[in-house]
């Protein structure tokens, strides 16, 4: 199990649990932080016994965004990690969700700030799940920036457009509630209890049958742009053949049988 000093990697059963670890910094992003988060993605990918992945971050923030002092390398010990940038210098945008998508489901469990990077990388999770005063936001025009990890793309696909390009175009901080009301988030829970209720709902997708659970994200998420006649037509190519694995007979036995089903991803 990997990991680096700004990045965790646990295992709670069958979830892999990736929590940003520099809270002194509200978790900013730093290149330490970024290689250890693909990472992270890559070996729950890799490992047929996790079935899903909890994302969060400690102390009191999920993420304040990116530190593009600590990208460069500086006064992290970042410089160690600089031969995987150049190696692959699309690292950090797959770190960040932007091109890599786990097969696995992932759960975003927020505290405190997810603003900036932070929402950017939100937006390429599954489930998400956040305290009652986390803060939302995209605050790069404010800074004359620009928000390039997906989220003029990405936002309003998730939300009704008015609301991503008031996100987008104001730069203001959103409540969990405001958050949640426009769709950006589902569950609203008491503060210090956002990894809890992840988690909870992690049990839930890691009772079901794994091969459907990620033939099923993955036609959510290839079908989203098609027609509906091109879209259900994928959906049947990729779900007619769950219904021949060994994994399809288990869960109907199990029904029959009034007992929980033991998948074996067959």
């Amino acid at each position: 199990m990997g990991g680096t000093e700004h990045l965790d990697i646990q295992r709670e059963g069958a979830t892999l649990v990736l929590t940003l670890n520099r809270p002194e910094a509200k978790n900013a992003l730093s290149l330490p932080m970024l290689v250890g988060l693909y990472d992270g993605w890559v070996e729950a990918d890799a490992d047929d016994s996790i079935r899903s992945i909890v994302f969060t971050g400690a102390g009191d923030s999920f993420c304040a965004g990116m530190d593009l002092k600590a990208l460069a390398g500086k006064d992290t010990g970042g410089e160690q990690y600089r031969d995987r940038l150049t190696a692959d210098p699309d690292l950090h945008w797959k770190a960040m969700l932007r091109h890599h998508r786990p097969r696995k489901p992932v759960i975003a469990a927020v505290e405190g700030y997810c603003v900036a990077g932070g929402t950017e990388m939100l937006q390429g999770t599954d489930i998400r799940v956040a305290g009652e005063s986390a803060t939302f936001g995209l605050f790069e025009v404010k800074r004359g920036l620009f928000p390039i990890g997906g989220s003029t793309v990405r936002l309003q696909r998730q939300i009704p457009r008015t609301h991503a390009l008031e996100m987008l175009l104001t730069g203001r901080p959103y409540t969990a509630r405001e958050a949640a009301g426009i769709g950006l988030i589902g569950h609203v829970v008491p503060d210090g209890t956002a990894l809890a209720k992840a988690l909870e709902i992690a049990e839930l997708v890691n009772a079901c049958g794994p091969l459907a659970v990620e033939a099923v994200k993955a036609s959510v998420y290839e079908t989203a742009q098609m027609t509906e006649t091109e879209g259900l037509a994928a959906e049947l190519e990729r779900g007619w053949p769950v219904f021949a694995t060994a994994d399809a007979k288990e869960g109907a036995r199990a029904f029959a049988e009034k007992r929980p089903p033991v998948y074996k991803r067959a």
